[in-house]
C-alpha cells in the first residue's frame, strides 16, 4: 500500500555532510525523517523558496530530459528501506504504460518538488522508519 506524503521540513547543516528532509504522512500523523546530502537539500530548499536559475540545474535536467522524450512524471515512489538506506523511483508515464526509474530518494524529492508532482511512500517503510527513530 502507498501512503501520501509531503515534505514538510528541510534541515540544512552547512557544517556538516548530513542533511534532513521530514516526510509527513498527508491524512495522518506518521513522519520520519531521511537524510540527505547538502547538494540535494539546498536543491529543494531553492525550488520551495522559488529561486530560478539562468541555466537549468541537475533537478531540472531530468524534468526536462522525461518530457522531451514523450514522458510524463507521474509521481516519486519511495519503496524500500534496507540497512538504513532508502530506495525511490521515479513513475514515468510513457505511451500509456508506468515505466519506474530506479533513484536516491534526495533526487526522488528534488525532482517531484521541481515537476510538482506527489510524494508516495510505501507503508511498511513508514512502519520501518518509525521503529529506527
Amino acid at each position: 500500500m502507498t501512503v501520501l506524503m509531503e515534505l514538510r521540513r528541510i534541515i540544512i547543516n552547512e557544517i556538516h555532510d548530513q542533511q534532513i528532509v521530514m516526510l509527513h504522512e498527508v491524512d495522518g500523523e506518521r513522519a520520519f525523517p531521511i537524510v540527505i546530502g547538502l547538494f540535494e537539500a539546498l536543491s529543494i530548499d531553492r525550488r520551495i523558496k522559488g529561486v530560478v536559475w539562468p541555466r537549468p540545474m541537475t533537478h531540472d535536467l531530468i524534468c526536462n530530459a522525461i518530457d522531451l522524450l514523450g514522458g510524463d512524471l507521474q509521481d516519486i515512489y519511495i519503496n524500500e528501506l534496507r540497512e538504513h538506506t532508502y530506495f525511490a523511483k521515479l513513475r514515468i508515464r510513457k505511451e500509456g504504460e508506468i515505466v519506474e526509474v530506479d533513484c536516491r530518494p534526495s533526487d526522488a524529492i528534488a525532482v517531484a518538488v521541481t515537476a510538482k508532482v506527489p510524494i508516495y511512500v510505501a507503508d511498511d517503510v513508514i512502519e520501518e522508519a518509525s521503529e529506527e527513530q
